[in-house]
């Protein structure tokens, strides 16, 4: 396996704005590493320059310790599954999975070997026979892999794979292709715009946003420590709330609410940063608090979620389903000083 590196890395496409712009990132050997970020922000079109399905114009493409960026894709030693699958239909999964190897010029037996053990390592083997008419998506999506696997690449490139996938399916799918990276020990490049999917699979974690790396770091860190208000709003399900604040020394102030912040801030016109479960239901008696005018409240499992106004910023808060909400109530809500973050208004960096 191998690692991969880009170093101030630039792709433009003709008549546009650069797909990806002055970008560096490491991924190391061995990982499982996500890029995510919204439709058109430059993450596929990443993978397919690491792949050599692009060109770059200006930068550095490395796997390894070797420079890539003039080396013809079926060199580069990747594989690569798309959205898609990419199979042939009039091929049986059996076929599809060797057709690389064959075209490569492997020798029969070792490609019968390569083919068998991956059937068995995805439970494959009771498909190999049929066509992918015949496969059910997830089926269709583990020969894809197992295409991949077989190969034996430095690395393993996932553009969007569970996109099409239905919802049950695509959490199955989500840790299979974990466990399956742990077994091979191999280096996993996944692209997504699902920020669920990047921090449940993710060893690490890029986000991208308009050909621009955002922020680089462990899921957690990512939703702890936001380094600008586009990670802060994009990571998180449902997003942090972000409340336009005037600053005065320790004390933000909005239109209904006032809150002590941990430190005195350096910005008077900021973005007051509050995650959903960071409003509790039954404040403490000395707890900055929001007086919440409810719009909805939605039940999931042991937790709801109530979204709705105050004064003129909206909100939504992650309270536990017993307590009883009601549309069109006023519900008071308690701040976690701890929790809070403070972003620059003008740069949109964080700032608490």
């Amino acid at each position: 396996m191998a690692s991969a590196s880009f170093e101030h890395v630039t792709k433009r496409f003709t008549g546009g704005d650069a797909a990806v712009n002055d970008l560096s990132l490491q991924v190391m050997d061995g990982e499982f590493f996500v890029i995510v970020g919204p439709s058109g922000c430059g993450k596929s079109t990443l993978l397919r320059l690491l792949a050599g399905l692009e060109a770059v114009d200006s930068g550095v493409i490395r796997i390894g310790e070797r420079v890539v960026n003039d080396v013809p894709t079926r060199n580069r030693e990747v594989s690569m599954v798309f959205q898609n699958y990419a199979l042939y239909p009039h091929l049986s999964a059996f076929d599809n999975m060797a057709f690389g190897l064959e075209m490569q010029g492997v020798e029969r037996s070792e490609v019968d070997w390569r083919v068998s053990r991956t059937a068995d390592m995805l439970e494959l083997v009771s498909c190999l026979d049929r066509k992918p008419s015949a496969l059910s998506g997830g089926e269709q999506q583990r020969v894809a892999l197992g295409r991949a696997i077989v190969r034996n690449p430095q690395l393993y490139l996932f553009d969007e794979p569970l996109s099409s996938v239905d919802a049950r399916l695509r959490e199955h799918t989500r840790v299979e292709l974990q466990k399956i990276q742990h077994k091979l020990r191999a280096t996993f490049i996944y692209v997504t715009h699902d920020q669920v999917e990047a921090m449940t699979m993710g060893d690490r974690i890029a986000v991208m946003n308009q050909g621009v790396l955002e922020q680089v770091g462990r899921p957690l860190e990512l939703y702890d420590h936001p380094t600008n208000l586009f990670v802060a709003g994009f990571i998180g399900t449902p997003a942090m709330n972000l409340i336009p604040v005037t600053v005065r020394g320790r004390t933000a102030r909005a239109s209904t609410i006032e809150v002590e912040l941990p430190r005195a801030s350096a910005v008077d016109q900021a973005v007051l940063g509050i995650r959903p479960e960071a409003l509790v239901a039954e404040p403490a008696p000395a707890a900055s608090t929001i007086d919440l005018n409810v719009e909805m409240a939605e039940r999931v499992g042991r937790h709801q979620f109530v979204y709705g106004t105050t004064g003129a910023d909206r909100i939504v808060a992650r309270v536990e389903s017993d307590i009883k909400v009601n549309r069109g109530e006023r519900l008071t809500l308690g701040i976690d000083p701890g929790a809070l973050h403070l972003f620059d208004a003008r740069t949109g960096q964080a700032v608490l």
